[in-house]
């Protein structure tokens, strides 16, 4: 926790959209279980998401420009080189354009509406304009700010996208000190966040399940200042006084 400091003591909340408001691992498992077996892959939902993952993080940082859906495309097609498994230019498509089908965390429409009345909010996100705006009709509020990879010009965890988190809320009239970050992503939020000097909550929410799912391993050790299992349990404590 940071010294001194309550939950109600910040002025602005950002936060990472797919993971932590928006399930992405239901989202992607809805794409690649069906494809690995029509393709005859005996692998589960989760073994899957682990086998994934690395190939999304790999491109977001060799290729920073494309828009998300080409990175998901990239991505199934770099799965199914190493499976073995054909993906044809219909999966590959299919797989892009499912960013809007995806569905929000049940506790997420509801808790934004609830943070919403105290702080600003701000997404910051790996996504792209379009994709972003069918999940914001999911989640149910309007964000103060939203910025993308597509606005940024690269991906998290690169510090870029956390210096352009930073220059937004200054932007904002946020005060130094004031800005927290929200995320599920140890990889992609909590270890450049804390580089960058903010202090974050991380809404653990596989913490009833082992391994890093669709997310890669954090390339070193972070500890983030605050922990819950869920949104609800974050605006939960705002409302007691944080």
């Amino acid at each position: 926790m940071v010294a001194g400091m309550k939950l109600t003591d910040f002025q602005a909340l950002s936060f990472d959209c797919y993971g932590t408001l928006i399930d992405w691992e239901a989202g992607l498992s809805a794409m690649l279980v069906p494809w690995a077996r029509a393709r005859g892959l005996d692998l589960s939902p989760e073994q899957l998401l682990a086998e994934y993952a690395g190939f999304e993080a790999e491109i977001e940082t060799q290729r920073p420009t494309p828009l998300y859906p080409d990175v998901l495309a990239g991505s199934l097609r770099r799965l199914g080189d190493k499976l073995g498994a054909e993906v044809t230019s219909d999966d590959a498509a299919a797989m892009a354009g499912s960013v809007p089908d995806w569905p929000a965390f049940g506790d997420s429409p509801g808790a934004l509406a609830d943070l919403a009345v105290r702080y600003q909010l701000i997404i910051l996100s790996n996504v792209d304009r379009a994709s972003f705006a069918g999940s914001q009709r999911r989640l149910g509020v309007t964000f103060t700010s939203v910025l993308t990879a597509q606005d940024i010009g690269s991906y998290k965890p690169a510090a870029r996208n956390f210096d352009a988190l930073l220059a937004e809320a200054a932007r904002l009239g946020v005060e130094p000190g004031r800005l927290l970050h929200v995320a599920q992503s140890l990889f992609h939020d909590h270890v450049p966040a804390k580089a960058a000097g903010l202090p974050t909550v991380w809404i653990n929410r596989r913490h009833a399940q082992p391994g890093w799912g669709a997310t890669p391993e954090p390339a070193a050790a972070v500890i983030p200042d605050w922990e819950f299992d869920s949104l609800a349990a974050l605006a939960a404590a705002v409302a007691t006084g944080g």
